[in-house]
This record gives structure tokens, sequence and C-alpha cells, in this order.
């Protein structure tokens, strides 16, 4: 219920069915809801899923859209529910939801907030929909009255590929619940692990590149394993790899798994190979979790999170482990080789959680609250 005083927000996402811009979106909701931060929330999801990863507290009022992933469709049913309810902001997540929720406050002149999750024109380089998505991003996200970045890289991307005045833009990093993943960390593995072995984390897709670690596996010097955990269309052709290159004892492709931190805690070290990014969660959870990583340099996050740049084709080595240039597994071989001995491990470790210091929860919900009754002020919106 809305109080004196307080901003009717409109969380907007596609869904809560699982992902890293899923668990930051509830993790952010739940939070600015339990504080007394000025906020009356209300939360869209735009695809009606029957099954959702995550839980919204139960007194936060859900719109259900059931748009089915139709751009089209998300646009005309979140302009009813913005006509319904009059909001007077919105926080969206996700480039479906960026684009309905920019389009939707457009006719009742309320601001906008967006948050960018990825490296826009890595992400839509190709594909099907790629020129359609971009066209709709160029037309509608220069609208938004504030967009939040994940990341410098993102930022970036946003001011140059899409002519976004870089004043409307804002860099809040995603927040890693510390206290959640050592609590899981601390719970029994449900796959075997050791560490010596390896783990990568995400949806077995293209553009994550999970090949790179399967190659970069069969070149090391070392007798781990490599634990692939996530699942995705490119399971049977990683599977097959695997096999082609004789190391299919050695590759576990263990699925989703709802407790991956307490396999994380004892791993050896993290890889991530991904060819676009926007800011990886994975990886912050994996340094959380004391993981030293190796990762590749692709847009954008990996870099600014390790605080170190690639001057060359060599391997760099920065706060909490090692970046490689995208697609040498050569290079990552070598890198896996080298901090998965103990004292390189203990030391990138120990950076590694130094670092993750500087992505708390407390900061990035307070740089949302700020964000969110800055926008709305500078609108000449006041809260009632």
């Amino acid at each position: 219920m809305r109080s004196q005083g307080q901003l009717r927000a409109l969380f907007v996402i596609n869904s809560l069915a699982g992902g890293g811009a899923e668990r930051v979106f509830t993790t952010l909701v739940k939070e600015l809801s339990a504080r007394e931060c000025g906020l009356a929330i209300t939360v869209a999801l735009l695809d009606d899923e029957s099954e959702e990863a995550y839980s919204l507290p139960e007194d936060i009022p859900v719109e259900r859209l059931g748009t089915r992933g139709g751009m089209l469709r998300s646009i005309t049913q979140l302009r009813r529910v913005v006509a319904r309810l009059r909001p007077d902001v919105t926080v969206s997540f996700l480039s479906r939801a960026n684009v309905a929720a920019v389009v939707a406050m457009r006719r009742i002149g309320r601001p906008a907030i967006i948050s960018e999750r990825v490296n826009t024109t890595a992400h839509l380089r190709s594909g099907r929909f790629g020129f359609l998505s971009r066209l709709l991003i160029r037309s509608t996200y220069p609208s938004a009255r504030q967009i939040i970045a994940v990341s410098e890289g993102v930022a970036r991307t946003l001011e140059e590929d899409f002519a976004i005045e870089r004043e409307r833009i804002c860099v809040i990093y995603n927040p890693v619940d510390l206290d959640r993943i050592q609590r899981l960390a601390a719970a029994e593995p449900e796959i075997p692990v050791s560490a010596h072995d390896f783990v990568t984390m995400g949806r077995l897709v293209a553009n994550k590149n999970t090949a790179m670690a399967i190659r970069a596996l069969a070149a090391s010097q070392t007798d781990g394993r490599l634990i692939l955990l996530g699942d995705g269309p490119l399971h049977g052709e990683l599977e097959a790899l695997a096999h082609s290159l004789g190391i299919a004892d050695r590759v576990h492709l263990a699925g989703f798994l709802a407790n991956p931190y307490a396999v994380l805690a004892r791993a050896g070290c993290y890889l991530l190979t991904s060819d676009a990014e926007g800011f990886p969660n994975a990886m912050l959870e994996a340094m959380a979790c004391g993981l030293p990583v190796v990762a590749t340099d692709c847009p954008s996050g990996p870099a600014e999170i390790l605080q170190v740049a690639l001057g060359g084709s060599e391997p760099a080595f920065g706060a909490g482990g090692a970046l490689v240039a995208m697609n040498d597994h050569r290079a990552m071989a070598y890198c896996m080789d080298r901090l998965v001995t103990p004292p390189a491990r203990e030391r990138a470790a120990q950076e590694g959680k130094a670092r993750i210091d500087a992505f708390s929860v407390e900061r990035a919900v307070d740089a949302f609250r700020e964000t969110i009754l800055k926008a709305a002020a500078g609108a000449g919106v006041p809260p009632e």
C-alpha cells in the first residue's frame, strides 16, 4: 500500500525465469521494498512463466502480462498497465522491457529509467532480429530519463553506437549478496568436486563460447576436470567436442544446479570464456566463493572487474585472476596451469575477495534509490 510521500515505482522485467539480470532485479526489489526509501513498488512481468526461479515478497503487487516474448504485445500490454496504474516512474531491466517501458511512459509524460544489462552492440551484432532490435533501441533509449549501465564498457557502447547523451547514463555495478553466497557455499555440493577442478557457469549458448574452456582443458598440463554448470542448446555439441579431443572423461556437463556455490567454493579455478557480456555476475560470484578466475577480454566487464588491461596477445594478471584474448584457448590453458598451483591460487583468491567489496548489495541499492528519486524530481514528479 502506498503511503503519503511515496513515489509509485513500477519495476518491469521480461520474467523471473532465471538468469543474472533476474537475480539482480529480485534482489533490488526486495531490498528497496524492505527499506523506508520513499517508493511504493509494483512489479510487471511481461511474460507469465509457469516456473519462476526467483520469488518476490508477498506484499509487492505483481502484474503478469503473458506477452509470450513478443515485442509488440509487450508494448501494447504494458501501455495498458501504465495507463491504469499511472506510475510516477518506471525502472526496467533487459532490452524488450526497456523499449516497452519507454514507449508506455511517453504516453503519460512521466520518466522511464532503464537498466542495460548487456553490451548492446556485441549482443545484437548478429541474429535474426538484430537489426530490428538495434533500430528499436535507437528510437527509444534516448527518450529515457536515465539509463543505468551495468559497466563502463556498456556505457561507452550506448554513447558511441546508439547516440545517447553521456549525461543520461550512469554506471551501477551488479550487487553481490555475499552473506547469501557464503551461506550456500558452506552446504554439501550436489556433485563431486576438488581443488584440481575448473568450473564454468552459464547457459550453453554460442556467445558464452564454452567450447573454448574445453579446448583450454585439452591444452593444459593439469589433470583436473572441467565442470560445466548450466544447460542449453549446445549441450550435445560440447559433449561431442570433448569426445573428439579425447577428454570426455574429464568434462562433466552437470546441468543446472540449485546451489552452484557449494561447487564453486571447492573448485580450483573459474573460467569465463564469453564473446560478449554486460557484466558477468557468475564471475563475481565465483570470486566471492574464493576462486581465482581466467576470463576473456570480452566486451564488457571482465577487465573492469580484474582492474587490468591487455597490452597485446600476452595474458594480463589482475585483482583476482587473469585476462586473456577472446578465443585464445592456449593462453587460457597457460593461466589455468599457473593459477591452479596453491601459492598463486591463494594469492589470487584473496585479491578477488578484496575486490568483491566494491560490489556490495548496499552500494547498489543506495545507488538505484538515489537515481530513481533524482530522475523523478528532475522530471517534476513530486511524491504525493
